[in-house]
């Protein structure tokens, strides 16, 4: 980690810490910590990956790697990777960011449509996180000349129905009726699939750094509670299952924190959606080894809310089915792999690793 992502981790860790206090409270409600978000936007922590030209940070997805990373690892409730991700598509749009946290809409049914130079939306948002709370929520919208980034404010939504994870965390339905939206000048490049599936890998792609830091703190919490748990006259630490048990937690969650850094590596450099698929992948099927194994350690105990283990394996579990499951990366794979043949699979896979180690 370069110097200036390990002052990052620290001021990270230091913010956050001082959130702690106020999550279980918000975590029932799934409130968003107002504090703790006008901090973060304080230190500009949302125009990360905004080029310095426009008044961002200039940063890339390895240093949005290290906010994601300790989002998962504290439990924060806060849409600050989405805030990232919109501000980003917001900066290459030409559109004006507006203050406070930020939302994606990856879910849109509807049409926008001109008329007498405004752009107006009638439809829905579905599934969009801290919707209701959001200045502000960026999506791909169909029109009849192709999709174009837009920005809706939630203010303006006809009717909002609030919804949320498995973690409690906000997934708010909006509906709009003929509202205005602010849009890209330019249809994008890529067209309407290539737009959407860019947003979506770029947002599986920062799931999967928060992941890795969730995967950590139960394998921490894991840790400390078979150190000082005493059964039969010996602490947990000390039986053989139970040190085989952790050793494979950790191998998982060091596996899925190389998979995420390599992924966001290979996103800096260029076209990164195979990266971001084995990336996703290792991560889904690690919740499966590390998230029940931290409660089989833990006992009844993990279970309840004097434990802030749950907080983490809530949202490992429901992240786990959020943003494509274990089918839908795993068939991606398969099929890339397919369409280039058996005897192609070791070539393009080693040269990808070396393109990664010139860049």
């Amino acid at each position: 980690m370069s110097d200036a992502r390990a002052l990052l981790a620290e001021t990270l860790e230091r913010v956050f810490a001082d959130a702690a206090a106020r999550r279980d409270a918000l975590q029932a409600g799934g409130a968003l910590d107002a504090a703790l978000a006008a901090r973060v936007e304080a230190l500009g922590l949302g125009a990360l990956l905004v080029p310095e030209a426009q008044g961002g940070a200039g940063g890339g997805f390895e240093d949005a790697r290290v906010v994601a990373r300790a989002l998962g690892h504290a439990a924060i409730p806060l849409p600050l990777c989405e805030t990232l991700l919109a501000a980003r598509c917001l900066a290459a749009a030409g559109i004006e960011r507006p203050d406070g946290v930020l939302s994606l809409a990856l879910r849109a049914r509807g049409r926008l449509r001109e008329a007498r130079g405004e752009w107006r939306f009638s439809g829905e948002l579905a599934g969009v996180p801290w919707g209701a709370a959001a200045s502000g929520v960026v999506a791909a919208l169909p029109t009849t000349g192709g999709a174009r980034l837009a920005l809706l404010r939630p203010a303006d939504a006809a009717g909002v129905d609030a919804g949320c994870n498995l973690a409690d965390e906000p997934r708010d339905r909006l509906r709009f009726r003929d509202a205005r939206a602010e849009v890209a000048a330019r249809p994008p490049r890529a067209g309407d699939a290539g737009l959407q599936a860019a947003l979506f890998d770029q947002a599986a792609l920062l799931r999967t750094g928060q992941i890795a830091g969730a995967l950590l703190a139960a394998l921490e919490r894991s840790i400390a509670h078979a150190g000082q748990r005493v059964q039969f006259g010996r602490r947990l630490a000390q039986f053989q299952a139970v040190q085989q048990q952790l050793a494979a937690m950790g191998e998982e969650v060091l596996a899925v924190d190389c998979a995420s850094a390599a992924a966001c590596r290979a996103a800096d450099r260029g076209e990164a959606g195979f990266e971001i698929a084995c990336a996703r992948l290792r991560a889904n099927l690690a919740i499966d080894v590390v998230a029940p194994g931290a409660h089989q350690i833990h006992g009844a105990i993990g279970f309840t809310r004097e434990q802030d283990l749950r907080l983490y394996t809530q949202r490992l579990l429901a992240w786990r089915s959020e943003l494509g499951n274990d089918r839908h990366w795993a068939a991606r794979l398969g099929r890339e792999v397919a369409a280039r043949g058996a005897d192609a699979f070791w070539p393009d896979l080693t040269a990808r690793s070396d393109r990664l180690d010139r860049g």
